[in-house]
């Protein structure tokens, strides 16, 4: 081969490579750009629309440990958005999930920007499981120890706040 064809065929690779650099290049910002505008757009601000009051009550005594406004899920489309892609919930609210029917529970975080407090309850409005301070964003599952028909998201710490436990009681008021 003489020299002057491998001097061509050397340049034109060497440009290939420059244009698929390129390429790579161009479309790795894009996407990256894409994928960070699509996670700031994702949050929005849902305003929270109050159905009704729900009520702590301490297992020991009946004493009121707290009480918050509610909105309620009890459908399969509002349980499946839940609190998903909200940037804020009032200190003194939360979100109840209403069930089909009383099974073991499992809740995940993905698109929920809010750090929660998740709350499983049995059909006796007994408390059966709390996973407090949920991390947002995350897939994996937060599951109820035994069959649960509700369950309570409120704002990460309420239950401390709050000294609510597993064994404590729940009452809502719904009106329609």
């Amino acid at each position: 081969m003489s020299q002057k064809k491998k001097s061509n065929r050397n340049i034109s690779l060497i440009v290939i490579l420059i244009a698929i650099a390129g390429l790579v290049l161009y479309f790795s910002q894009k996407s990256g750009s894409e994928t960070e505008a699509g996670t700031q757009s994702e949050a929005i601000d849902i305003p929270f629309r109050k159905q009704g009051e729900l009520f702590f009550t301490s297992q020991q005594n009946g004493d009121t440990l707290a009480m918050i406004d509610i909105e309620v899920a009890d459908n399969d489309q509002l349980r499946a958005r839940g609190l998903m892609y909200r940037r804020t919930l009032p200190e003194n609210a939360g979100m109840l999930f209403i069930q089909s029917m009383e099974e073991m529970q499992s809740f995940w975080m993905k698109n929920t920007y809010i750090p929660l407090d998740i709350l499983f309850v049995n059909r006796d409005k007994e408390i059966v499981t709390i996973h407090a301070n949920t991390t947002p964003l995350k897939e994996w599952n937060y599951a109820s120890t035994k069959p649960a028909i509700y369950v309570v998201e409120v704002n990460a710490g309420f239950t401390n706040r709050h000294g609510i436990r597993t064994g404590d009681r729940i009452e809502f008021v719904i009106p329609k």
